[in-house]
């Protein structure tokens, strides 16, 4: 009897998990298709300044961090949620440890030890690869690839797209499956760029002194989430782990009002009142400068910030100034460019699709990780969702063929 075949279009973390949990069924021919001359680009290169795999915070708080999907993502997480992923790795060979932070990292730091023991298990338990394989949709009921040879036609009895978002398109993730879905009437809501950074109209003084300086460390508030940290002077804005936390929200009230008001608090050790005693006392022969570097500790790029977003005569008193530096308004103008962006919001609706994550229009298509329209902050989420997601989507697969394979022996 002939193997029945599934494909799966996307080699990084959700498709190489798929692959995984359908490999383990030992009578599937397994193929994995890629674009690139390599699989799991994206995810090497988000691990190149330290792997981040998941977060060790209490899993309330963890599905929290999925905003309004969290409803849904917390069903991929009920099997496969950060403590699975670690046991998972350990299991390749890959030792972990949790950072200060609450980030859990392989003990190397390095992405490329775990995808390649990754990938030798993925090939001993009979999964092939094909790179260079870019899909263009379907001709009728086959997949079509171009490769270096020309195009090629592959007929697949199940196949999973694992497309990725819209963002870092050298690496693979270009949205162009957006436009193929849509043809064959799935639902798919506008890509947009998450974990982004922003645009502010800079003074040219101020970008040309202060592009590429670190503010830190704040507290920063938009459209009512607050988080603290730091984050990077741009020439054309802001951008940093700080930002990208609070990117979500920045981005909806820019579509909603067409601005958007990031406040920061300069000074988070010390209280409105506390600043305000601290800066009430003589300034005597001091400049402005002075007074807030000695008595504020203000300086340097933060003092700069106030000068860009007051005039000199708002900043006199002290309880101006006070309230200045306890909350400053930065008004960003736009999102940075989708391809700049770490990762994509938008995507394949929940609703064009049933548990299992096969499109309800197209039985036995199914999509999994950054296509589908959920996102996440930085942090380990990210990961822990795509490969939590592609999970979902082999089981479904798995059980969509038995179930067929049980009516057709019926």
């Amino acid at each position: 009897m002939t193997a029945l075949r599934v494909a799966i279009i996307g080699g990084g973390p959700a498709g190489l998990m798929a692959a995984e949990v359908l490999s383990a069924n030992g009578s599937l021919q397994i193929e994995v298709y890629d674009a690139m001359p390599s699989v799991g680009r994206k995810f090497l290169m988000a691990g190149k300044g330290g792997m981040n795999i998941t977060h060790s915070e209490p899993l309330a708080d963890f599905v929290g961090r999925y905003g309004a999907r969290a409803g849904k993502v917390a069903g991929w997480l009920d099997a496969f949620g950060p403590e699975a992923l670690r046991d998972w790795i350990h299991g390749l060979g890959i030792e972990t440890f949790v950072g200060t932070s609450g980030r859990v990292f392989p003990r190397e730091m390095k992405a490329a030890p775990l995808l390649r023991a990754w990938l030798h298990r993925l090939r001993t338990q009979g999964v092939h690869f094909h790179v260079r394989h870019r899909w263009l949709g379907w001709a009728g009921d086959a997949l079509r690839f171009a490769t270096p040879g020309g195009e090629v036609t592959v007929k697949a009895d199940a196949v999973l797209l694992a497309l990725g978002g819209g963002s870092w398109a050298k690496l693979g993730s270009d949205g162009a499956w957006v436009p193929l879905l849509r043809e064959r009437g799935v639902e798919v809501a506008a890509l947009k760029p998450a974990n982004c950074g922003f645009e502010v109209a800079w003074s040219p003084y101020f970008r040309e002194r202060f592009a590429g300086q670190p503010i830190k460390p704040v507290i920063a508030s938009a459209a009512g989430h607050t988080r603290q940290g730091e984050f990077n002077i741009t020439a054309s804005g802001i951008e940093g782990g700080l930002i990208y936390a609070l990117a979500a929200p920045l981005r909806d009230a820019l579509e909603r009002d067409g601005r958007a008001e990031l406040s920061l608090d300069l000074a988070p050790g010390r209280t409105l009142q506390r600043l305000q005693a601290d800066l009430d006392r003589p300034r005597g022969r001091d400049t402005l400068a002075n007074h807030l570097r000695r008595r504020a500790g203000i300086e340097g790029v933060k003092a700069a910030l106030l000068r860009e977003a007051y005039p000199p005569e708002k900043l006199e008193s002290a309880s101006a100034l006070a309230a200045a530096i306890k909350g400053l308004p930065l008004m960003v103008t736009a999102t940075r460019p989708l391809d700049e962006a770490i990762s994509t919001a938008g995507g394949v609706t929940f609703s064009a699709m049933d548990d299992g994550l096969m499109l309800r229009g197209l039985p036995g298509i199914f999509c999994a990780g950054e296509m589908l329209d959920w996102e996440a902050p930085t942090g380990g989420y990210l990961l822990t969702a795509c490969l939590a997601s592609g999970r979902v989507a082999g089981q479904g697969m798995l059980r969509w063929l038995e179930a067929r394979a049980a009516a057709a022996g019926a």
